[in-house]
This record gives structure tokens, C-alpha cells and sequence, in this order.
């Protein structure tokens, strides 16, 4: 069963939307939503969001080619609870819209999903170049839309195997991709 500390950004597993832990009382959290409203949920109906400033650095803070700033960034070595430590040729993307645009209203759905999919291409050309090893990529849960058109993607590249990320650390909505690279 996944813990939240207080502060920690969360996701609705059965709806849309995202808040704040605010405190943890009866085997149930209190989440401060989007828009400011206490409500309570079990723990396993919130996913932990990992987002553009969870444990990363800004040293890989960088433009992509079109000279947009990337919001992705590398993950640190970082200790779980087991003790174990993540290595630093781990990267992790999140293509929540929000995350990338500080804006999108008046976009339709398609204009979203071509931002995030540009992302994604950014993130991954450039792990490529840098030998990075894994690649975790936050699509979210949603209708499936983001996710069906991540793994599209991946389907067409070279030497890389994915799989659904691990579920206590990412919940539904992370794919882990593995690149393998071929140095002679």
C-alpha cells in the first residue's frame, strides 16, 4: 500500500484531477484538489505525482531544438525507503500537459497531445545522445490516448524494450523504456 507525506503531489486513480496531501487520519487521506476543496480518499485511490521538481536536477534543464526550454530532467541518486538507490542514467519525462505549458487553455485535444508527443521525441533524441539507459515516461491513466500513441512510438525505435512502470512507485500510468545501445 503506497504512504503520502503531507505536501506531497497526488493524482485521482478514478477521476480527473490532482491535489495536495494535506494530512492523514482514520486510514484515509486529505487531499487540497486544483481548486482549494478538502476531500478525503483510501490510499489506493491517489497515485503520487512525480513532477518536473520531484527529486531532479536542474542541471539538465536545457533547450530543446526549437529552442523551448525542456521541463524533463534527470533523476538523482536518491535513497527509497528499502535503502536502494536509483542509478543517475535513469530520466524521467512527465507529459501531463501542465507540466510542459504553463498555459493550455484554447488548445484542442489534438494541439495537447502534438505538445506532448513533441516532448517526448525531445526527451528521447536527447537520452539517446547522452547513452541514457531507462527512460521513465508519465502519460497518465486518462481515456488512453497519450499512452496508445507513447507506446505507437516506441514500437517504431531501435533497441528499446518497455514495459508498464513499477505500479508502487508510478501507479497505472508510467511506462519504463529500456535503450540499448549497440558500442563497438
Amino acid at each position: 500500500m503506497s504512504t503520502f507525506q503531507p505536501g506531497e503531489k497526488v493524482s485521482f486513480l478514478h477521476e480527473k484531477g490532482d491535489g495536495v496531501v494535506t494530512s492523514f487520519e482514520n486510514g484515509r487521506y486529505t487531499v487540497a484538489d486544483e481548486f482549494g476543496f478538502e476531500r478525503t480518499f483510501l490510499p489506493n485511490e491517489l497515485v503520487k505525482i512525480y513532477g518536473t521538481n520531484y527529486g531532479l536536477s536542474d542541471s539538465e534543464f536545457v533547450a530543446n531544438d526549437d529552442e523551448t526550454l525542456s521541463r524533463s530532467r534527470h533523476l538523482e541518486f536518491k535513497e527509497s525507503r528499502t535503502g536502494a538507490r536509483r542509478p543517475l542514467d535513469v530520466w524521467e519525462i512527465d507529459l501531463h500537459i501542465e507540466s510542459l505549458l504553463d498555459s493550455h487553455s484554447g488548445m484542442s485535444n489534438g494541439e495537447i497531445l502534438s505538445v506532448q508527443l513533441k516532448e517526448l521525441k525531445n526527451v528521447f533524441s536527447r537520452a539517446k545522445s547522452k547513452f541514457i539507459r531507462r527512460l521513465v515516461i508519465i502519460h497518465g491513466v486518462g481515456e488512453g490516448v497519450l499512452k496508445s500513441e507513447v507506446l505507437s512510438y516506441l514500437h517504431k525505435q531501435e533497441g528499446v524494450e518497455f514495459y508498464d512502470a513499477d505500479f508502487r512507485e508510478y501507479g497505472k500510468g508510467a511506462t519504463m523504456v529500456e535503450i540499448r545501445y549497440n558500442i563497438h
